[in-house]
C-alpha cells in the first residue's frame, strides 16, 4: 500500500507555507511526506535531531519547496526564525515516552512546556492561520472510564502526561486570549513506517517487530493484558490535515481523540505480529513500567464532528503495512 496516495481534503495547498516542528521524527516526517506529495507551496521543518533523523527527510532535501532548520524549540530565536512567513503550524516536536519523562522530568518539561509556549508565541507573532498540535492519551491518567471521552480525564501518572495537559491548557488560553485557531490531537499509540526500533525508549511495536524478524528476545511488560487503541500513522496524518483545514469554528481551542476506536491487548498485538511475520519467537514477561496506564480505548466521535476525522486503516492492516516496511528497511 502506498501511503498518502490520495489527498484527505480538497484544499489547494500550493500557495501555502507549512511548518512542521519535529519534522525529522516519526510522525513529523510522515506529515512532511504528505504535504510534499500533494504540492505544498513550501514546507519548513524545525528539528534538533535528538530523536529524529535527517535520513527521514532525504527525499525532500533537494526540493526548492523544502527548508530544513536544525534548531531547538527550547530556543525562542529558533522558533521565531522557523515561523517567518508561515501560514500553518503542525507542532509535533516533543520529548516523548512516559519512561523517559520519569527518568528525566526536567528535560521533558523544558521541551514539552517551555518549547510549546515558545512555539505558540512565535506562531502568534508571525500571524499563522492555524496551530495544530500533538497531545497524548496519557492525559487521561488514572481515569478508569472506557471509552475515553475528551471532557473526562483523571490524575496524570507521569511527568510526560503533565506536560501534555499543560499544552492543552495553554492552547485553549491562546485561542481565547489572542484569537489563535489552535486544535489539539490526543494521539492514541501511533505506529507505522519510520518508527524507530532502537534506543532505550523505543515503542512496543517496533521492538516486537525487531525481535520477531531478528530472532531476538521479545519482552512484554506485565501480564500482557494491558489494552491500547493502536492507531496507524495514516490516520494520524489524516487528522492533522483535516484539523488544518476544518471550517468548523467550534474546533478552535478544543482537543480531540485520534485513534481507531478498537481495543487490543498487548498479547493480542504480539500474536498478530507472530502470525504476519511467521516467527515463533515467544514473548518474555517482565515487571510493569512505572507510569503506564492499564487500559486505553478512545471515543472518536468528537473528532468526527469537529474536524471530519474517520480512520481509514485498522490495526491489523496497519501492522501488515508496517511489517513490510520494517522488513525492507532493517531485514532486506
Amino acid at each position: 500500500m502506498e501511503l498518502y496516495r490520495n489527498p484527505f481534503v480538497a484544499e489547494d495547498i500550493s500557495r501555502s507555507h507549512f511548518l512542521v516542528t519535529g519534522g525529522a521524527g516519526f510522525i513529523g516526517s510522515n506529515l512532511v511526506e504528505y504535504l510534499m506529495k500533494h504540492g505544498a507551496g513550501k514546507v519548513t521543518v524545525l528539528d534538533n535531531l535528538s530523536t529524529g533523523f535527517r535520513d527521514n527527510l532525504t527525499p525532500f532535501l533537494s526540493s526548492p519547496a523544502f527548508r530544513f532548520i536544525e534548531g531547538d524549540i527550547t530556543r525562542q530565536a529558533d522558533c521565531h526564525e522557523a515561523c517567518k512567513g508561515v501560514d500553518y503550524v503542525l507542532h509535533q516536536a516533543a520529548l516523548g515516552s512516559v519512561p523517559r519523562s520519569v527518568a528525566h522530568p526536567i528535560g521533558t518539561n523544558a521541551a514539552n512546556i517551555d518549547g510549546f509556549l515558545h512555539m505558540l508565541v512565535a506562531a502568534r507573532d508571525a500571524g499563522a492561520k492555524r496551530f495544530v498540535f500533538a497531545s497524548s492519551s496519557s492525559v487521561y491518567g488514572d481515569s478508569k472510564e472506557l471509552p475515553k471521552r475528551e471532557e473526562n480525564i483523571g490524575k496524570p501518572l507521569s511527568p510526560y502526561a503533565v506536560t501534555k495537559y499543560v499544552n492543552e491548557l495553554y492552547a485553549s488560553v491562546f485561542t481565547r486570549t489572542y484569537g489563535m485557531e489552535c486544535i489539539g490531537l490526543r494521539y492514541f499509540n501511533i505506529f507505522g513506517p519510520r518508527q524507530n526500533p532502537k534506543g532505550e525508549y523505543a515503542a512496543a511495536i517496533p521492538l516486537f517487530m525487531d525481535a520477531l524478524l531478528g530472532n531476538k528476545t521479545a519482552y512484554i511488560n506485565g501480564d500482557g493484558e494491558h489494552s491500547r487503541d493502536f492507531t496507524f500513522i495514516e490516520n494520524a496524518v489524516q487528522a492533522n490535515i483535516r484539523a488544518l483545514f476544518t471550517k468548523n469554528p467550534e474546533a478552535f481551542g478544543c482537543v480531540v481523540n485520534i485513534a481507531c476506536g478498537e481495543r487490543v491487548t498487548i498479547k493480542q498485538l504480539f500474536g498478530y505480529l507472530q502470525q504476519y511475520s511467521g516467527s515463533t519467537v515467544p514473548p518474555v514477561h517482565r515487571e510493569e513500567r512505572s507510569g503506564d496506564i492499564r487500559d486505553s480505548l478512545a471515543d472518536i466521535s468528537l473528532a468526527g464532528q469537529l474536524i471530519g476525522y474517520k480512520p481509514s486503516v485498522n490495526v491489523q492492516q496497519g501492522l501488515e503495512i508496517t511489517l513490510e516496511w520494517f522488513k525492507k528497511t532493517y531485514y532486506p
